[in-house]
């Protein structure tokens, strides 16, 4: 099947990384890899991030432009033309402003992967993106929400048209990196000069403002309340905020290791070598890392928030408190270094529920039936 991708808020193909271009990378990989062939329909970023109308009517314009062009392409060749549309990510700072217009021109079955609905945005500052973010929604013939917090407002809107689709990755490399977990941590530990006897707490993230700046504060508002506990902290991830974040892990003093920006497999390492993740998920849609953490058998400490109990699983592959407070989470912290039996149990059920249920397998399966519910090609 011939499959026209597209994704708003951030192509797949943008130079800057982030949770978000990675989730579109992993549904053009999971569609790939069920034999489909997939055509990136446009690099148009919709991004709005201040509701600016002149940016808002700018990229209307772009993206007709875009769907004349295709329009005529596909008119002029009808082998180049999808069999379905398939968009990642519509809200009101990122409509879809191509799907819809190709859908209507071409009648081409269309689904959204991960959308959200948010009315209080139907006035003011993104009131056309809005507007044209809710026109996408009642054009596509599928809804994926991605986490179970979005499926009430989306079921609101769109009825029986949303199905909930849990987030996956592939867990290969971390899983592969699991089983040199001893080698990884001796090598990791001479590379950053980290204590080999101590408890290592693993924090990843984008050091950049918002909610990261702020999930790396809460981080380090929490751990001065557990200095008596036996703990390294190492903190992998890098951007503009990176004075910001090492600032505020000063007081720690020696007991913190940044280790900067690193690459896939260094950081599966770590995920491996680790004993304990950490991260105080504020405003948290629901965390790629925590994900990748449990593929590799790392357990994680996190916050009962938005989509993040759809893939750490209370009690059995983590432990997640009732919110992000400093305090609270220090309880847990707490509570967890001085049991490494139940650290143990968790690790070794993490991995097998991502397989299970959080896995690019698992997420093709669920793209199959999709496909055959929308009677579309196998």
């Amino acid at each position: 099947m011939r499959i026209g991708f597209y994704a708003p808020l951030k192509p797949p193909d943008h130079p800057a990384p982030s949770g978000d271009r990675r989730v579109a990378r992993l549904f053009m990989a999971a569609l790939r890899g069920m034999g489909h062939d997939i055509e990136l329909l446009s690099d148009l970023r919709s991004f709005n991030r201040d509701g600016d109308t002149a940016h808002e009517a700018a990229t209307a314009n772009a993206a007709a432009t875009t769907v004349d062009s295709l329009s005529r392409s596909w008119l002029q060749d009808i082998r180049r033309k999808p069999d379905l549309l398939f968009t990642y990510h519509v809200y009101h700072k990122a409509a879809d402003y191509i799907g819809p217009a190709l859908k209507q021109r071409f009648g081409l079955p269309y689904v959204i992967a991960e959308a959200s609905d948010s009315p209080r945005r139907r006035e003011g500052a993104w009131a056309k993106g809005y507007a044209q973010a809710m026109q996408a929604l009642s054009a596509a013939d599928a809804l994926l929400a991605i986490t179970r917090y979005d499926l009430p407002p989306l079921i609101a809107c769109a009825g029986t048209r949303v199905q909930y689709f849990a987030p996956f990755i592939d867990p290969a490399p971390f899983t592969a990196a699991a089983t040199r977990r001893q080698q990884h941590r001796n090598a990791l530990g001479a590379q950053f000069g980290l204590p080999p006897d101590r408890p290592w707490l693993l924090a990843v993230g984008m050091m950049r403002s918002g909610d990261k700046l702020a999930s790396f504060q809460r981080l380090a508002e929490t751990l001065p309340l557990v200095a008596e506990a036996d703990w390294h902290a190492v903190l992998v991830g890098d951007g503009p905020e990176h004075q910001a974040v090492q600032t505020a892990f000063a007081p720690l003093g020696n007991r913190i290791t940044l280790t900067g920006q690193l690459d896939a497999d260094s950081l599966a390492a770590f995920y491996a070598a680790s004993d304990l993740y950490v991260w105080p998920a504020v405003n948290e849609a629901y965390g790629m890392a925590l994900l990748e953490a449990q593929a590799a058998g790392l357990p994680v400490l996190s916050v009962d928030t938005r989509g993040v109990p759809d893939i750490v699983a209370h009690g059995k592959t983590g432990w997640l408190t009732a919110d992000d407070q400093p305090q609270t989470l220090a309880t847990a912290l707490r509570n967890l270094l001085t049991d490494p039996a139940l650290r143990l149990r968790m690790a070794a059920a993490a991995p097998l529920r991502v397989a299970r249920d959080l896995s690019m397998s698992a997420a093709q399966k669920r793209l199959q039936t999709l496909f055959t519910q929308l009677g579309l090609p196998a």
